[in-house]
């Protein structure tokens, strides 16, 4: 299809699409074909979308566009190509999309640097604790050597939860510093593993010596709270559990009350329940073992750009015949979120 012929319909609301797509970005999307915005910060709904998408055969989602209903599907008599903004798209694209041979892609890959960034941050930040030692000076102690104590990364083996976009990049970082990372990850083959210089490892073996533990799986039946009572209880005394990947995969009440004994540290920027309400047990661990953040460990000003700038470069690889870099088959959606 050429340039001139395609029709793109863009749902994400209007501050999210300037954090995606910069002027120049704009600019170019705007001349692959006849580009429509959705307008309104509140919306589109199922039935707003599913009265608008005839005609469009190309349409870019992101995080609040509506799940893709039978009415959506119906409705989209002349979709060709669905880029995604984001990552997870289990939820929103049914299998019939893929039996329609409708191409689907999506910025996973866009996101993962950010995120892995935050979780060598979290770590960092729980072995040095700069956050507590600023806490002293405001309280007007001045003592290089008061509690806690402070650990390197360098030289500490690191345990990665699946070899995700996410989990590779941060084992990418975590090797360039001098680190060894071990993964658990059944879909990982060794040959991967000796391509990204780490080793596969299980899961028990992988939180029974690893002084560090970092998640990184997808949402999928079989990680649902994968990690629970029995494989915390593996830790060393000490040791550091981070989540930046979703609450799905931890039983939260076993967490909780592994935090609550002081035994381990943790750095989590998910949660069951988003905000943490008022009364959450997290809100009164100790912030001498835990760290929370308010799930956003990709929000990063470079991700957004990246996701518009792959989104846009799928459609220009769709319109010119080439393969997509991203495209997401229905046979990976197993391994996926």
């Amino acid at each position: 299809m050429s340039q001139s012929q395609s029709r793109i319909l863009v749902l994400p609301r209007p501050k999210l699409y300037q954090e995606l797509f910069g002027p120049d970005d704009d600019r170019l999307l705007r001349s692959l074909g006849e580009v429509v915005l959705h307008e309104s910060e509140s919306g589109p709904s199922a039935e707003e979308l599913a009265a608008n998408i005839g005609g469009f055969d190309i349409v870019v989602t992101g995080w609040g566009s509506p799940i893709f209903t039978d009415e959506v599907v119906k409705a989209a008599t002349d979709l060709k190509l669905l880029t995604h903004t984001a990552g997870s798209i289990k939820y929103m694209f049914p299998p019939v999309l893929f039996e329609r041979g409708i191409k689907i892609t999506h910025a996973a890959p866009a996101i993962a640097g950010a995120v892995a960034e935050w979780a060598l941050l979290l770590i960092l930040t729980m072995l040095q604790r700069p956050h507590l030692h600023d806490r002293n000076i405001r309280d007007g102690v001045w003592d290089k050597g008061a509690p806690p104590v402070r650990r390197e990364l360098v030289g500490q083996r690191v345990g990665l939860v699946a070899a995700s976009y996410t989990g590779r990049s941060l084992a990418k970082l975590l090797r360039g510093i001098g680190t060894e990372v071990w993964i658990a990850d059944p879909y990982l083959e060794n040959t991967e593993a000796l391509d990204l210089g780490v080793q596969k490892v299980g899961l028990d073996q992988l939180f029974s010596e690893c002084r560090i533990v970092s998640l990184h799986a997808p949402i999928t039946p079989e990680t649902h709270k994968m990690i629970g009572k029995r494989e915390l209880a593996l830790l060393e005394d000490g040791a550091l559990f981070v989540n930046t990947a979703r609450s799905w995969l931890v039983d939260e009440l076993a967490l909780i009350a592994e935090l609550q004994s002081g035994r381990i540290n943790a750095a989590l920027d998910v949660f069951d329940n988003e905000p943490l309400p008022g009364d959450n047990p997290f809100r009164d661990l100790s912030k001498e073992n835990v760290l929370l953040t308010p799930h956003m460990a990709a929000h990063t000003v470079e991700a957004r750009r990246r996701q518009g700038a792959h989104m846009i470069a799928e459609i220009q690889r769709y319109l010119a015949g080439e393969s997509l870099l991203y495209e997401v088959k229905q046979e990976n959606l197993v391994t996926m979120a």
